[in-house]
């Protein structure tokens, strides 16, 4: 699959769009029926940067497979999930559904990558420096999910009985994704830093 790079340039978009198709199709995931959504959604603006990811989902005693693929162009961010099904009532044939998102970059109110690196000590000397990363996480908030946490409200002091309510925090979480190098290879942590990095530089100016 190709590294995902930052913002390309104008006379390279066209390769951008081209290795965008290529890791989908090296995926082997239902690669026509993915693409073909991704594309209507893209609806012919620049591709600046991506991420594909391919995982298993586990459904009771089942395996079924999953398939993420987020990209940004000049204007939006652009999600889309490819699932697989066994057949139902509807539809008597095993069958795929893909949903798309475009969110506008302008929306996008938070970008949080967190890096897990082992033995950190060694990070600081950079003959010695770990390859990268060892897991990578990415959650994107633009305001459509929140979670909230409640736990008891405490004093600080052990002994006390009282009741002093609850306390919480409310985090934004639309969208999340996590890779590690155990489970899916030093290259995908390293390709979901770039695309991290990529947007991140794309709604600096959000806010403001």
């Amino acid at each position: 699959m190709p590294d995902v790079t930052p913002a390309a340039p104008h006379g390279a978009t066209a390769s951008r769009a081209a290795d965008l198709r290529d890791a989908i199709v090296a995926c082997g995931y239902y690669p026509a029926v993915v693409s073909d959504a991704v594309e209507g959604a893209v609806a012919a603006e620049d591709v600046r940067a991506f991420f594909v990811h391919h995982e298993p989902t586990f459904d009771r005693d089942e395996v079924r497979r999953h398939l993420t693929v987020v990209v940004l162009t000049p204007s939006r961010l652009i999600l889309a999930h490819t699932d697989e099904h066994p057949p139902d009532d509807l539809l008597p044939q095993p069958y795929a559904s893909t949903s798309t998102e475009a969110v506008p970059v302008s929306s996008v109110a938070s970008v949080v990558t967190t890096r897990m690196v082992a033995n950190p000590a060694n990070y600081a000397d950079e003959d010695a420096r770990p390859e990268g990363a060892d897991e990578a996480v990415l959650t994107v908030g633009w305001g459509a999910v929140g979670r909230i946490d409640i736990e008891p409200a405490t004093c600080g002091d052990p002994e006390c009985e009282g009741d002093h309510g609850y306390t919480g925090t409310m985090t934004a979480d639309d969208f999340s994704i996590r890779v590690s190098a155990a489970a899916d290879g030093r290259d995908e942590v390293l390709r979901l830093l770039s695309f991290a990095t990529a947007l991140s530089a794309a709604t600096a100016g959000n806010g403001r």
